[in-house]
């Protein structure tokens, strides 16, 4: 099965990630990755054999700052990315505030707040450091190669909210070979 390189080299070769990779290095929060959609979505086109990438509802960047919770200093972010890269949904969110939200402990950083995501799935992100490619996937890739669908250990807990997504984003009827997980 292929792993993290063949997905670092999957999202190397698509010019328009690259770009919008780019954007974010030099444009966004310090050390902020592109997450979720950005990544599964590559992944999942790739193995359905689509040559045109499935457009995104948004962009999602990550980053940590514990000592930023405002989520004005997120919209700041977002005018900033636009302005070098307009016409593109940025959804920037500091990870150190999301707990708030969602009724979690404090998440210590990027990587545990990504393991209290829905889907196992969805917790991957990239960025560039650099020229260099970087992974973040904490529940790893497997899930991703095999276009499997299952919560997290966290959303196991909260299988409404689990059902709920899944029934929202309609994710069959565009990669119909997708293996969704029932809870």
């Amino acid at each position: 099965m292929p792993g993290e390189a063949a997905l670092l080299a999957l999202i190397a070769g698509q010019p328009q990630r690259m770009h919008l990779l780019r954007g974010v290095r030099d444009h966004g929060p310090p050390g902020a990755w592109v997450a979720a959609g950005f990544v599964r979505n590559a992944v999942w086109d790739a193995l359905h054999g689509y040559g045109e990438p499935t457009p995104l509802s948004d962009i999602d960047v990550l980053h940590f700052a514990a000592d930023s919770l405002e989520p004005e200093a997120d919209y700041a972010w977002e005018r900033r990315l636009l302005d070098v890269c307009p016409d593109v949904p940025w959804s920037v969110r500091n990870q150190a505030r999301m707990h708030l939200r969602n009724g979690d402990s404090a998440y210590r950083d990027c990587a545990d707040a990504m393991r209290h995501w829905p889907e196992v799935c969805t917790a991957a992100a990239v960025r560039l450091c650099g020229e260099a490619l970087e992974l973040l996937a904490p529940l790893g890739t497997d899930d991703l190669w095999e276009l499997r669908v299952r919560p997290t250990e966290h959303f196991r807990g909260k299988p409404h909210l689990y059902r709920e997504r899944i029934a929202a984003k309609h994710w069959p009827a565009r990669w119909p070979k997708l293996r969704i997980e029932p809870l």
